[in-house]
């Protein structure tokens, strides 16, 4: 076929379409898939990030400083793509809905780093830091004149990025780390 699209280009076509409508369906929204494309692994680049940190390392900075770096140590493609989701609400709603991610890997590695006595712990510490970084990004991506906090974020409006995430994410991170500092000491001998 002089068109170059024979049988074999219709069949890979076909798989894409098939694969994309596929993807579209495990989602419960084009904006969560979005999202989800963005932010691809995040949770689980966090979690690895704490385990590769040294033993004698506190679990509170393992965790901060694991955060932010994925948080914040972005490419061309992902910074431009947080433009685009800062623009439209929805986005922005799930961009802030997906941090709760972080939780089941984040479990994972803390309850490994805990000993067996720690999952219960590990659990409770996993989600208050995905609360803590969900605080940290709606205070980041608050919407101009908006001071109000979270619940301006449904009404729209120009979303201007309000000082340093990296600062915003340890603040927010901060109150965790007697926690963390008092599970550690649960487990030492």
């Amino acid at each position: 076929m002089a068109s170059g699209f024979g049988p074999r280009a219709r069949v890979r076509t076909a798989s894409r379409n098939r694969s994309a409508t596929s993807a579209e369906r495990s989602f419960a929204s084009r904006e969560q898939a979005i999202v989800a494309a963005v932010t691809a692994d995040r949770e689980a680049r966090i979690a690895v990030a704490v385990a590769a940190r040294p033993a004698g390392v506190r679990l509170s900075d393992a965790v901060t400083e694991a955060v932010v770096e994925q948080y914040t140590n972005t490419g061309e493609r992902e910074h431009e793509a947080l433009l685009l989701i800062t623009t439209r609400t929805a986005l922005r709603d799930a961009f802030l809905d997906a941090t709760a991610g972080i939780e089941p890997p984040l479990t994972a590695v803390i309850a490994e780093r805990l000993g067996d006595a720690g999952e219960h712990t590990a659990r409770v510490l996993a989600a208050s830091v995905a609360a803590a970084v969900r605080i940290a990004l709606e205070g980041w991506l608050r919407p101009a004149g908006n001071a109000g906090g979270a619940a301006g974020f449904g009404a729209g409006g120009l979303v201007v990025p309000s000082g340093s995430l990296p600062d915003q994410l340890r603040a927010a991170l901060a109150p965790l780390a007697p926690a963390f500092d008092a599970a550690e000491r649960r487990t030492q001998p």
